[in-house]
């Protein structure tokens, strides 16, 4: 019989302590106010949305609360290049599974470069293949990240991981991300990527201007437009690029 310790993370809630000012930011963000209803699936559970939704203010705080830096890097990585944190971490209550994680990292593409050169400059690059991240490409040192670092049985958070991505890289993300969650592990995505959100059963609460609500692949914005433009890119590029678009 196997062992099933998953889920790590079932739900942040806020505290019942937590001063919380919801006509100020980040509470006054929709999403925000409703982040108690989120439920984490045991597996994927990703986050999508338009830009400023607050998919990546939530896995900030998540990742905060959870005791990582907030540039991303395992927990021993702890510096700031900037104060662009918002508060919400310090609200916030963690409702947690019977296991722990062996294992964890929070991924923050915007920050990565700065992870990079902490590694450089401490000279911890054997969870790296060994190699200085800043001798590869973008899209190779985050595929570095998940080939070499990510041990399993790990609560990994990850915004926007598809960012130094092409197509092909992200197919073989998407495949790490299986070997890991065989491999007793729990993921947390904020994404634009409708290559990652097919993974199968996972959880996909958008975030938009009503709050969340979980919603089907198919049926994100994600995967129609993109859908729509593949299959009529000439019509709407003639479209988008119209005299008239541009008067």
């Amino acid at each position: 019989m196997t062992l099933n310790r998953k889920p790590y993370l079932l739900q942040a809630s806020y505290r019942p302590d937590a001063e919380l000012d919801f006509d100020s930011y980040p509470f006054c963000i929709p999403a925000v106010r409703e982040l108690e209803s989120i439920k984490f699936h045991s597996d994927v559970t990703f986050f999508v949305g338009e830009n400023g939704a607050g998919k990546s203010t939530v896995l900030e705080a998540l990742a905060i609360a959870l005791s990582y830096g907030a540039e991303g890097g395992t927990k021993n990585v702890q510096f700031k290049t900037t104060e662009s944190t918002s508060s919400l971490h310090s609200a916030l209550r963690l409702v947690r599974g019977p296991w722990q994680p062996r294992d964890g990292y929070f991924l923050r593409a915007e920050t990565f470069f700065n992870v990079a050169t902490y590694m450089d400059e401490v000279g911890y690059l054997g969870g790296y293949d060994n190699k200085s991240l800043h001798s590869r490409s973008h899209g190779e040192s985050f595929m570095a990240l998940l080939i070499h670092k990510l041990r399993g049985r790990g609560l990994y958070l990850m915004d926007e991981p598809e960012a130094a991505l092409s197509p092909n890289r992200q197919l073989a993300a998407l495949s790490a991300i299986h070997q890991l969650v065989k491999n007793e592990s729990q993921f947390i995505i904020a994404t634009h990527s409708p290559i990652l959100l097919s993974y199968p059963g996972a959880k996909i609460i958008q975030f938009d201007g009503y709050g969340v609500s979980e919603i089907n692949f198919e049926d994100t914005e994600h995967y129609s437009v993109t859908r729509d433009f593949l299959n009529n890119y000439p019509r709407r590029l003639q479209q988008l690029l119209s005299d008239e678009n541009e008067a």
